[in-house]
C-alpha cells in the first residue's frame, strides 16, 4: 500500500490543481459497499490499497493532485471486482433486476398505459407517480408546468445531474388486444412514454436505496407534453434545471431489439417546424374560370416550388427536408372554391438551417400567392408549437452514457446510431446545459413489439424496463462520482 501510495505521488505534478478534503471524503464513502452489503474485514482489506492514497491526498495536499491521482484511483475503484467485490454498476443491476421490482415496473407502466393523458392533461399518471415517490421517501416539487413533477435524491449539494421522462400520449385509437389496452377511447401510449415513466421511477428506486453513495444531487424530472413540443420549455421557466450540470433521457425504439442501445455523439435528432398556409382567391363556376382567382392553382405551385429549397437551394451534405402533407381546397367537381389550405412540417440538423427554411418557406408561398393574384395567411404555430431545436448529444456526456451502456448491456449490445429526421423536445434542455439522449431497443417479434411509434399496434417488450432504469440509475451515479473527481 505504501509503494501504491509513492507510485501515485511520483507521477502527479504539485503544478496541477489539488482535491479537496470533501472530495476525498466523497471518494472515501465510495468505497464502502453498497447499502444493504456487509461491511466485512475482507471488504476493507480488499480495498486497503485504494484507502491510503486517499488518506494522503486529505492529509498531504500538496503532493498528490487530482488529475492523474483522481483517474488513477477511478479506474481502480470501477475495477473492485477483480477482489471479487461487486462495481456499483453491478449492485445497480442487481438491484433494477430484483423479482420484486421487476414486477413493480411492470405494473406501473401498464396502469399509466390504461389511462393515458394527453398533452397537459395528464393529471392521474402524475398522480401515479408522486405516489410512488412517496411510498420511497422522496421528495418532490408538483405541479410544475401544470402536471409536471421535479424530484430529487442525494445530499441536496452540487454537483447536481438531472434525469427525465415524459409522460403525455398520443389521440390514437389504440388497436393492440391485450390485457392492458388502452381504456380511454381515442388515446394511447403509441409513443412509449408510459415506458419512459416507469424507467425512471425504477432508477428512482434504485437511487434512493444507494443514496449514501451518491456524491451529489440527482432531479428526476417527469415532464408533460412532448408530443406537443411545449413540455420541456415549460419545465425549464418553472426551473426543473436550475442549478443542474448535465442531463440525461431515454427513449424506447422499436428498430433495435430488446437488450440493444443506441446513440451517437453531436447531431442526432433534427429540429422541426410546422406551418399553414391559407391561400385566398375567389371562387366561381369551373366552367367559366377567367371571372375566379383560383387558389387552388396558387397553391399547387407553392407546392412545387417548396421543393426547390432542399435540392436547389440547401447544401448537399446538411440534410434537411420539406414536406408538405395537407391540401385542403373545394367540395365539388365544378367549383372553384374561394381558398385552399396547404401545411406541412419542416426539418434540419442545424439551427441557422432550421430558421432558414422557416424564412423560405414564407417567401416561396407569399411570392407564388401573389404570382397567381391571391392573397395568404401564414402560420407557423410559434406560440403553440415552437420551432423544436436538434437534439445534439453533448460528447462529453455521450461517452459516459456509452460507458455505462457497455457495463449493462455489454460492447456488443451497445451500437452506434444513426443521425434520424423525428424530433424530441429534449432539445430544448441541450440548449440549456449539456446532455444526452439514448435508445432503449424494444424490439420483440415474438410478442408482436415490431411496429414504429405513433401505430395504433405499437407495442414494447417490458423486458426493456429493467434495463431503462439501471442505466438511468448508473449513469446518475457515475457521473457523479466522476464530477467530484474532476
Amino acid at each position: 500500500a505504501a509503494r501504491h501510495c509513492q507510485q501515485h505521488t511520483r507521477c502527479c505534478s504539485s503544478s496541477l490543481p489539488r482535491h479537496t478534503t470533501a472530495q476525498v471524503s466523497a471518494l472515501l464513502l465510495s468505497l464502502l459497499p453498497p447499502s444493504g452489503m456487509a461491511h466485512t474485514s475482507s471488504s476493507l482489506f480488499a480495498n486497503l490499497p485504494l484507502l491510503l492514497p486517499l488518506l494522503a491526498m486529505a492529509v498531504f495536499p500538496s503532493s498528490l493532485t487530482q488529475t492523474c491521482c483522481g483517474e488513477q484511483l477511478l479506474a481502480d475503484f470501477q475495477g473492485r471486482n477483480a477482489s471479487n467485490q461487486p462495481t456499483m454498476t453491478e449492485e445497480i443491476v442487481r438491484l433494477a433486476n430484483l423479482p420484486e421490482t421487476v414486477e413493480w415496473l411492470k405494473k406501473v407502466r401498464r396502469e399509466i398505459h390504461e389511462y393515458p393523458e394527453l398533452a397537459f392533461e395528464e393529471f392521474r399518471t402524475s398522480a401515479v407517480i408522486r405516489r410512488e415517490l412517496d411510498r420511497m421517501g422522496i421528495g418532490y416539487r408538483w405541479p410544475v408546468a401544470g402536471t409536471g413533477v421535479v424530484a430529487r435524491v442525494g445530499t441536496g449539494l452540487p454537483p447536481i445531474v438531472a434525469l427525465r421522462a415524459d409522460m403525455d400520449a398520443l389521440p390514437i385509437q389504440e388497436l393492440v388486444d391485450w390485457e392492458h389496452k388502452s381504456k380511454v377511447e381515442g388515446k394511447m401510449h403509441a409513443c412509449g412514454h408510459d415506458a419512459h415513466v416507469s424507467m425512471l421511477l425504477g432508477a428512482a428506486k434504485v437511487l434512493q436505496e444507494l443514496r449514501q453513495t451518491l456524491q451529489g444531487t440527482v432531479i428526476l424530472i417527469f415532464q408533460p407534453a412532448e408530443e406537443r413540443g411545449t413540455g420541456a420549455i415549460k419545465m425549464i421557466e418553472e426551473g426543473a434545471i436550475d442549478n443542474v450540470e448535465a442531463i440525461f433521457s431515454v427513449h424506447t425504439a422499436y428498430p433495435y431489439p430488446t437488450g440493444v442501445v443506441a446513440s451517437r455523439p453531436g447531431e442526432f435528432l433534427a429540429g422541426c417546424g410546422q406551418f399553414k398556409a391559407e391561400i385566398k382567391g375567389k371562387g366561381g363556376h369551373a366552367a367559366i374560370p377567367q371571372y375566379t382567382v383560383d387558389p387552388i392553382v396558387a397553391a399547387s405551385a407553392s407546392v412545387l416550388s417548396l421543393q426547390s429549397l432542399v435540392s436547389r437551394e440547401a447544401d448537399p451534405l446538411d440534410s434537411q427536408v420539406v414536406s408538405v402533407a395537407k391540401f385542403q381546397g373545394g367540395n365539388a367537381y365544378n367549383v372553384i372554391p374561394d381558398s385552399t389550405i396547404i401545411g406541412g412540417t419542416f426539418r434540419a440538423f442545424q439551427e441557422k438551417s432550421l430558421n432558414m427554411l422557416r424564412q423560405r418557406i414564407e417567401e416561396v408561398i407569399t411570392g407564388q400567392a401573389a404570382v397567381h393574384r391571391c392573397t395568404v395567411k401564414l402560420d407557423f404555430f410559434e406560440k403553440e408549437r415552437p420551432l423544436i431545436p436538434p437534439t445534439i448529444n453533448d460528447k462529453r456526456v455521450y461517452e459516459l452514457v456509452h460507458q455505462v451502456s457497455m457495463d449493462i448491456v455489454g460492447d456488443e449490445n451497445t451500437q452506434m446510431a444513426p443521425c434520424f429526421m423525428g424530433s424530441e423536445d429534449f432539445g430544448f434542455y441541450l440548449d440549456h446545459i449539456p446532455g444526452s439522449l439514448l435508445l432503449i431497443g424494444v424490439r420483440n417479434e415474438r410478442i408482436g413489439s415490431v411496429f414504429p411509434a405513433h401505430s395504433p399496434y405499437f407495442a414494447i417488450d417490458e423486458d426493456a424496463l429493467t434495463i431503462g432504469a439501471a442505466i438511468n440509475a448508473a449513469f446518475a451515479h457515475m457521473y457523479l462520482l466522476k464530477s467530484n473527481i474532476h
